[in-house]
């Protein structure tokens, strides 16, 4: 019998973290045939990420174009000739990337079903943040199966009126590429007290003057806590360089360094003692290690987090952010609560139920997991 074959669809870092453990997953019941396609769209940043998690995609697009919207055409139609050219009885996308819209809609156009994993994230504001908000909005309108991280995903897209039997509740797979990290890349922690201050920012909706802004706050942070290191990978972007070298370099206990690959991220994660960020990832890593994370957005689809107290959202604002951070470094029972125990996001199994609901519709095997 003529095994299942299961694209996996991905192109930037963010997305190859989230879905290898779903790979190794698949790949070790050996129940589906499974190919890799990889887009390109992080072109270089994302093969150090393919090699960590020991993957080798079976197909490889070439990136083509400078912009977003270039990139997009060009990568469209190629994934219409992998699509058209063989035989797929399930495609599988992640998150609210370029990469995975383009992974639906080409799926979509050949009639393959499409499996969402971390569905239903929502700030219900197309600017904010900007693509993405609006990229996984449409997903959600052509996937078959949606994958939700958090309970608070799940009722989103019931709100959206997706029937309630195509919504699973799985946590989050990030978590269970941590775990994958533990267990194979050793990461652990390194340091005695409360470690460095890590800080990440990129986001586009920040460009100009809000990316200035923090930047001064990082500034000010650094200049009021001589003893705190600060470790900031600055992204590649030529816009957040240029506005990072010109405020952060030359203050001596901020280092400017290049962006980090994720066993590098990872044990910079777990070695920290604060987390200040625009990027959903993090917030979804640091409650693993016990990283109380400052979120410098005005609003966050992550809010499981902010819930749980173990984030904290302060936006983009000069003052807020260092009066936050001044806080937690003085108030001893204020950072201890943001302490997490445990992640809110995930408890290491996402991939498993996800391998099991994709059995039980490809293969009609009852899947062990719950539709919640």
């Amino acid at each position: 019998m003529q095994k299942p074959v299961v694209a996996i669809v991905s192109g930037t870092r963010p997305e190859i973290i989230k879905l290898a453990p779903v790979y190794h997953e698949l790949v070790s019941q050996n129940w589906a045939d499974i190919r890799w396609i990889h887009t390109g769209q992080h072109a270089d940043m994302a093969e150090h990420i393919l090699r960590c998690f020991d993957i080798e995609p079976d197909i490889r697009l070439k990136r083509e174009g400078s912009s977003l919207q270039q990139f997009s055409a060009e990568c469209r139609t190629q994934l219409d000739a992998v699509m058209a050219a063989q035989r797929f009885d399930m495609c599988v996308v992640q998150g609210d990337t370029e990469s995975a819209f383009l992974g639906a809609l080409a799926a979509f156009y050949q009639q393959v079903p499409i499996a969402h994993v971390e569905a239903g994230l929502r700030t219900n504001n197309l600017s904010r943040p900007f693509p993405e908000e609006g990229l996984r909005q449409m997903i959600s309108r052509l996937a078959r199966h949606h994958f939700a991280p958090t309970q608070r995903a799940c009722d989103a897209l019931r709100t959206e009126g997706i029937p309630q039997d195509r919504v699973q509740l799985t946590g989050n797979t990030v978590v269970d590429a941590q775990h994958w990290a533990v267990a194979h890349r050793g990461i652990k922690r390194n340091v005695q007290g409360r470690g460095h201050i890590l800080v990440t920012v990129h986001r586009r909706e920040h460009w100009g003057f809000e990316m200035e802004e923090i930047f001064h706050a990082v500034a000010d942070i650094a200049r009021e806590h001589t003893g705190a290191e600060i470790v900031f990978p600055v992204h590649l972007n030529p816009v957040v360089q240029k506005a990072a070298q010109a405020i952060l370099s030359g203050i001596a206990n901020v280092k400017l360094v290049a962006p980090m690959n994720y066993l590098q991220m990872q044990q910079a994660l777990v070695d920290a003692s604060l987390v200040l960020t625009d990027s959903g990832g993090l917030q979804e890593e640091a409650p693993t290690f016990g990283v109380p994370v400052l979120v410098l957005r005005e609003e966050t689809e992550r809010p499981e987090a902010v819930e749980a107290g173990c984030a904290a959202v302060v936006g983009p604002g000069r003052a807020a952010i260092v009066r936050e951070v001044r806080r937690l470094m003085h108030d001893e029972l204020a950072y201890r609560r943001m302490q997490q125990p445990a992640n809110p996001y995930g408890d290491g199994r996402a991939s498993s139920r996800i391998a099991e609901t994709l059995a039980a519709h490809l293969l009609g095997i009852a899947p062990e997991a719950a539709v919640a």
